[in-house]
């Protein structure tokens, strides 16, 4: 059979598209979080460094009185040299006092504007230091990272101190090389685990795929009413138990289908039977083959099959109502003893023929709620096999017993061959014959044991049979005094 296309083939798309969607996202958020630490601890690395200065140029200040001694001038230099800066002192009106083209011949001018502060700007230093990236002043392709801030001056002749006004500038493309290098870092990662992932996946789903077309696979025979094979259950990550159901519930269609056929079988042989040798006696009467002489005597036979095939009926209507659960019981206090009694009565002459002794049949009067006809159906099946299969001179004996938690107990048993072990476990099956009892019953159809496990159960008791073979046969029927009351 050609593999479908398994179920597990759109949850794998589903599950690469949810990873790969993950994994983008998680990069996006993890490279955006790293950008972000690295770029607030490089602004605030800058600011350390302008605080730095500005702390020195206030001590070079308080010796100098001048913001634009050689002191000052090498400070600066130094600084903007070391740390890549390019650095701006302003005065309280906003005037550019010290920046590089104050000690280089051809200074490289890339800050615009840098000669005068706007009225702004000055407000908005005076009350907040200001550190971010700033694209305006210099370039938008390559913003640089910007530290401004106000501070004070004071010489030791000063009386109030000289409010300045600092912009210190350094490149940002380490922040860009960091993001650059994060993102690569994380893309790699990515590939790999995302690899890893989708043959992991890959290679798990396609065995739950494979398990799919093999259930599909057997299925498809159960519903072609091939049982040969069952539903492995042993497959990792999937749950054993609904292969076990579907194995269970084709096992029973198995059976189910046998019984079937086996049924079939055996109701056409013995509705055939008796319709034949029904039919030959009356064509035979009709026709003259047979005298008048014996006319009544054929007819005679023609009643028992009659009869028969009246039982046979009655039997699978039986057993039909039971299964569909259609026949409800009459329960009232009946005496079970009594029921026993009479049903015994009922072969009299053939315990008679076969010389048997009966015993038991003197115990107390033991009574229960069930329903007397169908109780005493279970009674005439268990004691007609009793006598059909007892031996010659045999002993068939009864006995009744009351438990203490309510249970009474009904026992027929009969000497002579008894069953095997193998037959016990399918004596309660629907037409079941041991090997033994087909030469010596011809007329049963192996319906009596199921109907009276059937009435049994509809009792909420039970019937179990022991038997030791070439000894006895024992049939115990269980049932409870008082039936268990319907709730609501």
């Amino acid at each position: 059979m050609k593999n479908k296309k398994s179920s597990y083939d759109k949850l794998f798309l589903f599950l690469v598209f949810i990873i790969l969607s993950i994994n983008i996202l998680l990069g996006v958020v993890l490279i955006t979080i790293s950008s972000t630490v690295y770029k607030s601890n490089k602004l605030s690395e800058l600011q350390s460094i302008g605080d730095l200065f500005i702390n020195c140029v206030k001590k070079d200040y308080s010796a100098t009185m001048d913001t634009r001694s050689t002191a000052t001038k090498n400070l600066h230099e130094e600084f903007s040299r070391k740390y890549r800066l390019m650095i701006y002192l302003y005065d309280e009106s906003g005037n550019c006092v010290l920046s590089d083209a104050d000690y280089k011949e051809n200074p490289k001018k890339v800050v615009k504007n840098s000669d005068k502060m706007t009225a702004a700007e000055l407000e908005k230093l005076s009350s907040n230091d200001y550190l971010a990236l700033e694209t305006k002043n210099i370039s938008a392709n390559e913003p640089y990272m910007l530290y401004g801030t106000c501070f004070f001056l004071k010489g030791e002749n000063d009386v109030v101190p000289t409010r300045m006004f600092a912009k210190i500038y350094c490149k940002s493309d380490g922040i860009n090389t960091f993001s650059v290098k994060i993102a690569l870092f994380y893309t790699l990662f990515c590939m790999l685990s995302f690899a890893a992932q989708f043959f992991l996946i890959k290679y798990r789903l396609n065995k739950l795929s494979d398990y799919e077309n093999e259930f599909r696979r057997i299925t498809e025979q159960f519903a072609k009413r091939d049982f040969s094979e069952n539903i492995p259950t042993n497959v990792p990550y999937t749950t054993p138990e609904i292969a076990d159901y579907v194995n269970t519930v084709a096992a029973d269609v198995a059976k189910s289908e046998e019984t079937s056929k086996t049924f079939i079988a055996n109701v056409s042989h013995e509705l055939r039977t008796p319709i034949t040798t029904i039919g030959g006696f009356v064509d035979g009467i009709l026709d003259g083959t047979v005298p008048k002489s014996r006319q009544n005597e054929y007819l005679v036979l023609v009643s028992k099959e009659i009869k028969r095939l009246r039982i046979l009926i009655s039997s699978m209507l039986n057993m039909s109502r039971f299964e569909t659960g259609t026949l409800r019981p009459n329960f009232r206090d009946v005496n079970l003893t009594e029921i026993v009694i009479q049903t015994v009565l009922m072969f009299e002459k053939k315990i008679e023929d076969k010389n048997l002794e009966v015993e038991g049949l003197g115990s107390e009067r033991m009574t229960a709620e069930v329903d007397a006809d169908l109780i005493q159906q279970v009674i005439y099946n268990l004691v007609e096999n009793a006598v059909k299969f007892i031996n010659t001179g045999g002993t068939l004996s009864f006995r009744f017993e009351r438990s203490i938690t309510g249970t009474c107990t009904i026992g027929i048993k009969n000497t002579g061959e008894g069953l095997k072990n193998d037959e016990i476990t399918q004596v309660f099956d629907r037409f079941y014959k041991t090997d033994s009892s087909r030469g010596k019953d011809t007329t049963g159809l192996g319906l009596g044991l199921a109907i009276s496990r059937k009435i049994v159960h509809l009792h909420h008791g039970h019937i179990v049979v022991k038997s030791v073979y070439g000894e006895y046969t024992e049939f115990l029927i269980q049932i409870p005094e008082k039936q268990p009351k319907k709730k609501g």
